[in-house]
């Protein structure tokens, strides 16, 4: 077996010209066996299929069908990638020799039955077609021993394509097919059979599979969530070909196998956005886009720059943010053929003079207000710098966007403002207040509120960090047992965030319908298990869980400043539905200008003589709910019943869809 492994190494190590002399002296032993076969078959032994008469004929045409052979293009054809075409080729060569065999035996008047080249034909088929295959064969054999064994989940078209990749790179050796069609299991493609799913755990346990490759690119998210939970128990690595819009339109093959999308885990779909809310406030106008560099920010100038913006304006404070972000629509602008003019500018939305000028040389008309400061244990640090970018950029763009006569401004705001425990969740509350006032003192520019939780894939966001963790060997942390989230991409965000805006009467608080609640820690042991690792929860000083059974350890810490276990969406009554269905508008408590004039007076006071703990102390004061986390924090036992939400001294539970936790 090993002189065998060894030789096949030697003979598909060869140069190409080397590999071709070869094939072409195979080829021409392979035809003189099938025409010394088709005499023996014709003549009943191999007496007279050896008289010498009868051998002329074959020498004779023998030099021109390998030509020929060379001139189809058979030996620039790689054996260990042959196919069928192959076989059309060879046949076509074949039967010119044939005939070549016949003409040439009754125009020389020579010992050759008629029949002969047309069995010559049928062996050497045989012969030269599968010795090709045989050589493919005894290659992938020899690859698949180097090669992970994997499951295809899907014998579709998809599926068939990914086998046909597969055995071609020798990346993985798929052994068999999965899929839920009942009438396919049985059948064979490539060599691999199908099974059913009820087959999974027999098959990962006779062939020691390590990895199963999903090929539905056409399943919605809830079909393919339903498919990696029924993979969940089995402890091998998931992973996936693009979806099929990125391989229509080129963005990818089906051969990039990918990690399984959070989506997937997830398994909210998307419902397809409402153009003409999308177009309300940005078609053929000038937008601007504060923190355009940020998570949400970049998102939003991308579903922006597709919707025929008059001009997008990029205000960020980080140049290399901004440079990137630009970059990227640059790129976009011109992958997708769209007339994008773009105005980057470096500044804060603190610099008064900055914001304004922008607003009034560029033309803006309508403004997404992104750049905060949103990390909560950051912020809690950074108490002075966290107020005065949140509640005081707010105020500084909002008053320069009436200045400046902007028809539309958009605060993006968070859960973490609705009874805040941490001093980021104050100072968006009052920012949230502060677009309310203004809205009620002027009716020129429409100002509107959106606000949603945890989006996928944002920068600090648990997603990212568990992908680190998982792929540095771990731990995993994870605060609390009871952490629960509800998680929205950031492509469906910002489409709601535009279409929020466009729904705006004055002074609007949106909600965004958050989809189904998700545990950390189970979202963290299912990241885990589709990596193909056995997570183990280890609680902070009982010692090494990973020795336990386990390959990666969850390590529970504990709630950091500022975090909550859950958090809302909602201060006051429900929500009342809009005519999009993910989009809730909310009737909350607001404050009169005079009265949020001294709380941010105060608060400018404090933070010019730079004293946080004052500054936390009218947060406290004002009436944002503000009861940071020391005082407010839920007991760590507890978590399996719904916050309760406090609307003038009575008590009810929350909407399942409008409680989260947004603690990341």
């Amino acid at each position: 077996m090993e002189l065998r492994s060894d030789f096949l190494g030697y003979a598909f190590g060869l140069s190409r010209r080397k590999k071709r002399l070869v094939l072409c002296l195979l080829d021409s032993a392979l035809l003189g066996a099938s025409f010394l076969l088709a005499m023996a078959l014709r003549l009943d032994g191999f007496s007279l299929a050896l008289v010498g008469e009868s051998w002329v004929a074959f020498a004779i045409i023998l030099p021109p069908t390998i030509a020929f052979f060379a001139w189809l293009g058979l030996y620039r054809a790689v054996v260990r990638h042959v196919a069928a075409s192959t076989l059309r080729v060879l046949a076509l060569g074949l039967a010119i020799s044939a005939a070549s065999l016949f003409v040439v035996g009754q125009r020389l008047d020579l010992f050759l039955p008629r029949s002969v080249p047309i069995i010559y034909w049928l062996l050497a088929m045989f012969l030269l077609g599968g010795g090709r295959f045989g050589l493919r064969g005894l290659y992938r054999q020899s690859r698949s021993r180097l090669s992970s064994p994997v499951l295809i989940y899907g014998a579709g078209s998809a599926g068939r394509q990914l086998l046909a990749s597969l055995q071609a790179s020798g990346d993985y050796a798929p052994v068999a097919f999965i899929d839920d069609a009942r009438e396919l299991h049985g059948r064979e493609i490539g060599g691999c059979r199908i099974y059913s799913p009820n087959r999974i755990g027999e098959l990962i346990a006779q062939h020691d599979i390590g990895s199963m490759l999903l090929a539905i690119p056409s399943a919605t998210r809830q079909q393919r969530k339903a498919i990696v939970e029924r993979l969940d128990p089995f402890g091998v690595r998931v992973l996936t070909i693009p979806g099929m819009a990125d391989i229509v339109v080129g963005r990818a093959t089906i051969s990039e196998t990918r990690e399984v999308a959070i989506e997937d885990l997830l398994g909210r779909d998307p419902i397809p956005p409402r153009q003409d809310l999308l177009d309300a406030n940005i078609r053929g106008k000038t937008a601007m886009v504060t923190g355009a560099g940020g998570s949400i920010g970049s998102e939003l100038c991308r579903q922006i720059a597709r919707q025929r913006v008059a001009r997008l304006v990029l205000l960020e404070n980080s140049e290399f943010a901004l440079y990137s972000v630009e970059r990227e629509l640059a790129m976009l602008a011109a992958r997708e053929r769209l007339e994008l003019p773009l105005v980057p500018l470096l500044g804060s939305v603190q610099d008064g003079e900055r914001v304004s000028a922008a607003l009034r040389s560029h033309g803006v008309q309508t403004v997404f207000h992104a750049a905060a400061y949103k990390h909560v244990p950051l912020v809690e640090q950074n108490v002075v710098d966290g107020v005065r970018n949140n509640v005081f950029g707010t105020e500084t763009v909002a008053r320069s966007a009436i200045e400046a006569g902007v028809g539309a401004f958009v605060l993006v705001s968070t859960d973490k403002a609705v009874r805040p425990t941490s001093v980021m969740g104050a100072s968006k509350r009052v920012a949230e207040l502060v677009c309310q006032a203004l809205a009620r003192q002027q009716s020129a520019t429409t100002f509107s509120i959106v606000r949603f939780g945890n989006v996928l894939g944002s920068s600090g966001s648990v997603i990212p960090l568990f992908r680190q963790q998982i792929e540095a060997g771990g731990p995993i942390t994870v605060t609390h047992h009871e952490m629960t989230r509800y998680f929205m991409t950031i492509r469906e965000a910002a489409q709601l965030v535009i279409q929020a805006g466009a729904l705006a009467r004055g002074g609007d608080v949106f909600v965004l319908d958050m989809g189904e609640p998700v545990r950390i820690i189970d979202l963290a042991m299912r990241m885990a298990r589709l990596s193909g690792l056995n997570p183990v929860i280890r609680q902070p000083g009982h010692g090494d869980g990973a020795g336990a059974g386990g390959d990666i350890e969850i390590v529970m810490s504990q709630l950091r400043p500022g975090e909550k276990l859950y958090e809302e969406l909602l201060i006051g009554g429900d929500a009342v539905p809009t005519v999009h269905p993910r989009i809730l508008t909310a009737s909350e408590s607001s404050l009169d200008w005079p009265e949020l004039a001294s709380i941010l007076q105060n608060l400018k006071e404090a933070c010019d003589v730079h004293a946080p703990e004052r500054v936390r102390a009218i947060l406290r004061g004002a009436q944002v709910g503000f009861s940071p986390a020391a005082e407010g924090v839920e007991p760590a036992g507890g978590g399996a019943e719904l916050p309760l939400m406090r609307d003038e001294g009575r008590e009810h539970a929350a909407p399942a869809h409008l409680v989260r936790d947004g603690s990341f």
